[in-house]
């Protein structure tokens, strides 16, 4: 009912205006037509004389416009109808060159009355004054405005019943359509996620909206299964540490004598460290998902980054570590970007048969850092998937040297986060090789969770 209301007052409104832009612009026809026909008499005054523009006046054939000519005396000396020369049309009376209008009743040929729009124009020719009148029936104006006033009042119904009937149709089917999107959508709850809207073949915005809404719940499905995975995989780790550390305890409180207790100790030892390493790491991604991880930008050596975690492995590994740095710096978080090289490097470490090899390089587009390390490379088909979470491509040789399956996906996170890249690739040499590069002095941008 509202747009109905609306569509009634703008056909109304439109209306009325309609009509009074039709009326203004007759009117205004009709006085420009009799303006003309004054100045063409009065120009014949001037070239002539009166009596001669008295002649020509009434000689005239077309008899619409009726022409008078007025002299000083307020007599008739000229007429374009015989029953005119007696009474003025009216008795206004302009002072030369001006002209004034009037609207008149003039009697007709058959006794009755017709309207007429009066122009009356004052001539000066010579000193002697006269008024050329000319006067235009406005019934035939007043008919138009009049019947087109009845079509409009007739066709304003009819057509706010075909637009009332043309929205009800159209704004209900759309409700409809809407409603039974809507009542798809309610009954997909976490255990329906697989489901999906229908997509009416509409070719408009309600076709657009579901393909949207089912676009958002295959977002919101495959967040959910990662989710889940996520949890499963969490929890299968910490399942393993917590186990090793629950069962040693119980043993050591079991014997008295304390034997048992410290036989365990190293043990324990590293399982917790494990455990707490474990925990880091999922906090990590865990501030990642929700927030992004904080970063500050500021300029950074790569170069010392890079050499302080060489020495941290180098104290640590049984490997030869080889190492070609140049001085390099890119705009970043030098403590993020330190632990993405730990995950690297610690990485390399755990699979290298007896040498690492780290190389730093600085090309007119990037910073290139390359870790080499002599075990088996990566397989084609997983080095995308080696840097997603808790992937390990041997799990009990990554679990017992204590990879937690984390540390690829967080270096990635932090290399993307400084608008750079890792890949997983393979030397000339048949080598692993882990390569990641940097735009010079690039910018920050947030991690990718």
């Amino acid at each position: 009912m509202a747009a109905l209301a609306v569509v009634a007052l703008a056909l109304l409104t439109g209306g009325l205006l309609m009509l009074l832009i039709l009326g203004s612009a007759l009117v205004s026809g009709t006085d420009s037509l009799l303006r003309t026909k004054v100045q063409d008499v009065a120009a014949l005054i001037h070239n002539q004389d009166a009596e001669e523009a008295s002649l020509a006046v009434a000689a005239t054939v077309k008899k619409d416009p009726l022409v008078q000519i007025i002299d000083e005396t307020g007599r008739v000396i000229g007429a374009s109808e015989p029953r005119l020369i007696k009474t003025p049309l009216t008795f206004l009376r302009p002072a030369p060159d001006e002209s004034a209008t009037d609207s008149v009743s003039v009697p007709g040929l058959l006794g009755d009355a017709d309207e007429r729009y009066v122009v009356v124009l004052g001539v000066d020719d010579e000193g002697r004054k006269y008024w050329v009148l000319a006067g235009q029936a406005i019934q035939p104006q007043s008919d138009t405005v009049r019947i087109v006033t009845w079509l409009w009042l007739v066709a304003m119904p009819l057509l706010l019943g075909v637009v009332g009937l043309s929205v009800h149709y159209l704004i209900g089917r759309s409700l409809r359509q809407v409603d039974t999107i809507r009542t798809q959508v309610s009954y997909i709850d976490a255990g329906r996620l697989s489901q999906r809207v229908d997509v009416p073949a509409t070719g408009d915005e309600l076709q657009a909206l579901a393909v949207t809404m089912n676009s958002m719940l295959d977002r919101i499905e495959t967040a959910d299964q990662r989710q889940r995975q996520f949890v499963s995989d969490a929890s299968h780790e910490l399942r393993g540490p917590l186990t090793t550390i629950r069962t040693g305890l119980d043993i050591s409180i079991a014997d008295s004598s304390g034997e048992t207790w410290r036989g365990m100790q190293p043990i324990l030892a590293e399982e917790t460290r494990r455990l707490q390493g474990l925990v880091e790491d999922l906090l990590t991604l865990s501030k990642a998902n929700d927030e992004g991880l904080a970063l500050r930008s500021e300029d950074v050596d790569l170069d010392d980054v890079l050499a302080a975690e060489l020495r941290r492995v180098n104290a640590t590994s049984q490997h030869r570590i080889v190492a070609d740095l140049v001085p390099a710096r890119i705009t970043g978080d030098p403590v993020r970007l330190s632990q993405a090289f730990r995950n690297v490097l610690d990485n390399a470490d755990r699979h290298a048969a007896g040498t690492i090899a780290v190389k730093l390089s600085v090309t007119a587009k990037a910073v290139v850092v390359t870790i080499d390390d002599d075990g088996a490379p990566v397989p084609v088909a997983d080095r995308e998937r080696i840097f997603g979470r808790f992937v390990r491509l041997d799990e009990s040789r990554s679990r017992h040297q204590g990879g937690s399956g984390l540390g690829l996906a967080i270096a990635r996170a932090i290399v993307e986060a400084h608008a750079g890249r890792v890949i997983a690739a393979e030397t000339s040499q048949g080598w692993c090789r882990f390569e990641v590069s940097f735009p010079p002095m690039a910018p920050l941008a947030p991690l990718p969770f």
